[in-house]
């Protein structure tokens, strides 16, 4: 199950499920696999991510949680 981590984790559990990035967007970076473009938050001073936003990140990248988990 998702909870709150840092971008720098939120990074590294997308690169080992296949995603490029990040990249560089307008207002956002962004991760990519395929024609799959997820966009990921900017890094801001307390770290963490909510596990209400990871949670809609997931949503949007078809992740399951077995698959976050296991990443």
């Amino acid at each position: 199950m998702p909870s709150n981590i840092s971008r720098k984790e939120l990074v590294r559990k997308f690169r080992s499920l296949g995603y490029l990035g990040p990249l560089s967007g307008k207002r956002h970076q962004f991760m990519i696999k395929g024609r799959k473009k997820i966009r990921i938050p900017n890094p801001h001073g307390s770290g963490d991510i909510h596990i209400s936003l990871v949670k809609e990140i997931l949503r949007q990248a078809n992740i399951s949680d077995e698959e976050w988990d296991k990443a």
